[in-house]
């Protein structure tokens, strides 16, 4: 068997960070581009952008920054602010995933369920 958590933030209940968001904010920048993380995610181009325009209006923060195409083409990358939350959500979420093991650990110690960490 194996824990599975997850969480995520919202504003006035609409999602504003996630796992699955972070991963695209990652995507995006390793990628250096919005199709591209897209295509490695299994999404839409539009989803993707859609998601990442709701998280810096909820935000109230760019997280990304996109030059448009042309000879060089075009690209995306993510700002140093959209950097620093990644950075806190994951560090965050580390923290958490420690917290929950901690926490099951305890609440059924002595049960037959054995989980794989």
């Amino acid at each position: 068997m194996q824990l599975k958590a997850n969480f995520w933030i919202e504003k006035d209940g609409q999602v504003v960070l996630s796992r699955w968001r972070i991963a695209l904010l990652q995507a995006i920048d390793e990628t250096g581009s919005i199709s591209a993380a897209a295509e490695r995610l299994g999404i839409p181009y539009r989803r993707a952008w859609d998601r990442v325009h709701e998280c810096e209006e909820r935000l109230g923060v760019k997280l990304i920054e996109t030059q448009t195409g042309g000879t060089g083409g075009g690209g995306a990358h993510l700002t140093r602010e959209g950097r620093e939350y990644v950075k806190r959500f994951q560090e965050f979420n580390r923290g958490l995933d420690e917290l929950i093991k901690t926490r099951f650990r305890e609440a059924f110690k002595g049960t037959s369920i054995e989980l794989e960490f």
